[in-house]
């Protein structure tokens, strides 16, 4: 089976960290979101890898081949110098994709979920695609998919034939998808999957399912949701077991049950409450105060006397001595609010 990861997108609601890395690239606890993805759809039974770049493609592709040599999985790349949406970025990897169904992947995602029943449930169906739902997130406004009693989605973000009974649910980013829908896409230019090629299917008659999965998720595509997700795995919300030699926890051990420490960490006489994560290389001087959910990358140095809490510090970052760091999201000069909710 193979597999894309959207890895195209421009990133605007990150800026400026996104000036430096594509959001599949971003650093995230020790190394970058494209790892978690890559360890998910290799679990799933995955054997080779596509992606679309767009947006700092050098960098995009050269994390993906670096991650993809890691986890011993072929890579086929695929650059846009014009961006063509969800729908235009699979259709650009056609001919990698099209022998067998596939499964595509949102690269701005956490999503530590088993595909292994998704993927057989999609087989036995003979579904043209399926669209991997969850329960709607509290607080959220994300455009429902509707589908109805027999898992068929009939409509997406209000676009579709629509019917009776319906039930609202939020898509994950995540589809298995059958060749058919190359059918289904336009020649060439800018498309979107979900609202019109998805759409032109069902209105021909072929069948989108939705498959309900229970597991956590996260959208970090913006600084307060990128230092919630920070939150939630270092507050053990986040099982991470099924992610293997691939969870951030497995190159950082346990120190005093209330932070984890890359071994080149250079923590000293912090005082740290945590719980906290320490990446490779960083250097925290005497009397720095480190409280709770907070990420310090590679090569980052804090300051004596410094102050973090609720925050992360992405990796080069000189945090002066004495400075405060609450509720932010740091890199290089940047301090940037990212607001916790509960």
């Amino acid at each position: 089976m193979k597999a894309m990861v959207l890895c195209a997108g421009l990133g605007t609601r990150l800026r400026p960290f996104t000036e430096r890395w594509p959001k599949p690239a971003m650093p995230f606890l020790g190394q970058p979101l494209f790892r978690y993805h890559l360890a998910v759809l290799r679990a799933a039974g995955v054997q080779a890898v596509g992606i679309n770049t767009h947006h700092l493609p050098d960098v995009m592709a050269a994390t993906a081949r670096a991650e993809c040599a890691r986890a011993g999985l072929p890579l086929h790349v695929v650059h846009e110098p014009v961006i063509q949406g969800t729908g235009g970025g699979i259709r650009g990897l056609r001919d990698f994709l099209s022998g067998d169904d596939f499964i595509v992947f949102n690269g701005d995602i956490l999503f530590p979920v088993d595909l292994r029943p998704v993927v057989a449930a999609h087989r036995a169906s003979g579904a043209a695609a399926t669209m991997v739902l969850m329960p709607m997130p509290e607080s959220e406004k994300y455009a429902a998919v509707e589908m109805d009693a027999r898992h068929s989605v009939r409509r997406i973000a209000r676009f579709g034939p629509g019917g009776e009974g319906l039930s609202p649910w939020h898509f994950t980013g995540v589809h298995v998808i059958s060749p058919r829908v190359f059918d289904f896409m336009s020649p060439e230019g800018p498309e979107d999957i979900n609202r019109d090629v998805y759409v032109r299917m069902m209105e021909a008659g072929l069948t989108v399912r939705g498959e309900v999965v229970r597991a956590y998720w996260s959208d970090l595509g913006m600084p307060s949701r990128y230092l919630a997700t920070v939150r939630d795995v270092l507050s053990g919300q986040v099982p991470l077991e099924g992610l293997g030699t691939d969870s951030p926890f497995v190159s950082a051990p346990r120190a005093q049950g209330n932070y984890w420490a890359h071994p080149s960490a250079r923590v000293g006489g912090a005082q740290v409450t945590g719980p906290a994560y320490f990446d490779a290389g960083c250097s925290l001087a005497e009397g720095v105060r480190v409280g709770a959910s907070v990420f310090v990358g590679s090569q980052v140095r804090v300051g004596a006397g410094a102050r973090l809490e609720r925050c992360a510090v992405l990796e080069g970052t000189e945090i002066a001595p004495g400075e405060e760091l609450v509720d932010v999201v740091a890199w290089g000069a940047h301090r940037v609010p990212a607001p916790l909710t509960p």
